[in-house]
């Protein structure tokens, strides 16, 4: 395919390896290592096209982050190694790997809103969901995909949908836009686990009440059980909302085997619920979708799966074949409390 028809583009740069623990880590540059042979072995260089790196502005930082904690953090960690908190390392390259994932979510969200490609992926290091406005947590500096989502906003879009899919709850997303009408926020999880955030009834505050939406999803669900939250809740909510735009938190740590959650999806349940929001978006908002990489720490789960989202972006639409099997009793009685608990969207 020619590169002036791609309708993907992607980031991955060198950058995001040199963001190195002291010792010992589940998310190391190991992680996307394994995402850049899948992508090859995908064909991805001949399928989408590549965008260049650069860092981002104080002023993009600073639409999520609170001003003193960019400063602290530009004052603590470029050229030193040490932990902001007892998961969250830093290293002489971090500061420069944070910026470049912020501003690589941003720039590849721009590429998308200015008819340069259709969708668009962000794979990037430090992860960033877990992020606060003033504090790094769960190994995230920046939260990418809100400042992606900000800078959407700042630019006109009026709508902006977040699907999070990591097996841990986003509470840093959820917090930047939980009194924000203009951003919905969704979130697939295992619950209760890591960060405790992402009941089913912290459904937003103020004018964004009604605006967050939480399935929380115990652990040992599988495909069946995402694809019936998909059906029930998500979806409905996605369409209901009619956003601009959608942006992807995409985590791949509910595969099956992943050493930091306990859940059961495989490759194939990554790749259908790729097909169905491509579905979405191209439906309700024309075709627009982004997706940032967040957490997967199963190397060969983790490039099979970044691999399937992209293969399910690039090939014709609408070719993946529902999960079969049926829903465990307690993954159907979550997604149940979670579509009476978001009824407005259905």
């Amino acid at each position: 395919m020619p590169s002036g028809d791609m309708s993907v583009v992607y980031v991955l740069d060198e950058v995001f390896f040199r963001h190195r623990p002291p010792g010992p880590h589940p998310e190391r540059p190991e992680r996307l290592a394994a995402v850049r042979d899948a992508l090859r072995a995908a064909g991805a260089e001949e399928r989408a096209r590549r965008l260049p790196v650069r860092e981002a502005r104080q002023e993009e930082l600073e639409r999520v982050h609170a001003p003193a904690y960019v400063a602290e953090l530009e004052r603590t960690v470029p050229g030193h190694s040490g932990w902001l908190d007892g998961d969250t390392y830093y290293g002489p390259e971090s500061w420069r790997a944070a910026l470049a994932a912020a501003a690589a979510a941003v720039d590849v969200t721009a590429a998308v809103l200015d008819g340069g490609a259709r969708r668009g992926l962000a794979l990037v290091r430090p992860p960033g969901h877990h992020a606060e406005a003033d504090r790094a947590m769960g190994f995230c500096l920046f939260n990418n995909v809100a400042v992606a989502a900000a800078a959407a906003r700042a630019g006109g879009v009026g709508r902006v949908a977040i699907l999070d899919w990591d097996v841990h709850h986003g509470n840093g997303t959820q917090h930047a836009f939980e009194c924000d009408p203009t951003v919905l926020y969704v979130s697939i999880h295992q619950y209760p686990y890591y960060p405790g955030t992402g009941a089913v009834d912290e459904a937003g505050r103020d004018a964004g009440e009604g605006f967050t939406v939480n399935v929380p999803l115990p652990a040992g669900c599988g495909d069946a059980d995402y694809a019936l939250a998909w059906e029930r809740v998500v979806e409905p909510a996605l369409r209901g909302f009619e956003p601009d735009l959608i942006l992807v938190s995409g985590g791949f740590d509910a595969y099956r085997g992943d050493p930091l959650a306990q859940m059961a999806v495989t490759v194939d349940g990554f790749r259908w619920l790729a097909d169905r929001v491509r579905a979405v978006a191209d439906d309700v908002a024309g075709g627009r979708l982004v997706c940032a990489l967040e957490g997967g720490y199963d190397l060969a789960g983790l490039g099979g799966s970044v691999a399937a989202v992209f293969d399910a972006w690039t090939s014709p639409a609408g070719g993946v074949q529902r999960p079969a099997g049926e829903p465990t009793p307690a993954g159907r009685s979550a997604v149940e409390r979670a579509a009476a608990q978001h009824a407005r969207w259905r």
